[in-house]
């Protein structure tokens, strides 16, 4: 949890806001997992904090949604030309990737749990940059990305 907050803070995720009296206010939660090793041994723990989308009303929170699918065939179609053409695969892995879209909204979440500003506990966090579990999240990142 510790090495997510640290990302969140130095990626300027959010502001510490008063809380505004008419704004909708998203929740947030922790999720955990276990990362595994190849061979079945855990190679470590890893916290991510989630903004709790399904609370967010549309053209308020969010407008345009937007979730990038590729299909199957496209992706068979470009491993058969690598193998065909001796082309060199290689795989990206952007960590914390949707924390590096930037929101087009006003979007407030309460404070992270067990993160909680001692000198500023009644004030809300306005999110810069889109969090996992905000419904434009993988606009947001599309949008960077592209």
């Amino acid at each position: 949890m510790q090495e997510e907050i640290k990302a969140l803070i130095q990626n300027r995720t959010w502001d510490l806001v008063p809380r505004p009296p008419t704004a909708n206010i998203v929740g947030s939660k922790w999720v955990f997992k276990t990362k595994m090793k190849e061979d079945g041994t855990i190679d470590r723990y890893k916290a991510r904090l989630v903004a709790q989308g399904f609370s967010q009303i549309p053209s308020l929170d969010f407008g345009e949604i937007f979730n990038p699918v590729i299909k199957h065939i496209m992706i068979k179609l470009i491993l058969s030309l690598a193998v065909a053409l001796g082309w060199t695969m290689r795989q990206l892995d952007v960590k914390n990737a949707f924390l590096h879209g930037f929101l087009k909204e006003e979007v407030f979440m309460e404070q992270p749990p067990g993160f909680i500003n001692e000198d500023l506990p009644n004030h809300v966090c306005k999110l810069n940059c889109s969090l996992y579990g905000l419904k434009q999240a993988p606009r947001a990142w599309f949008d960077r990305l592209s």
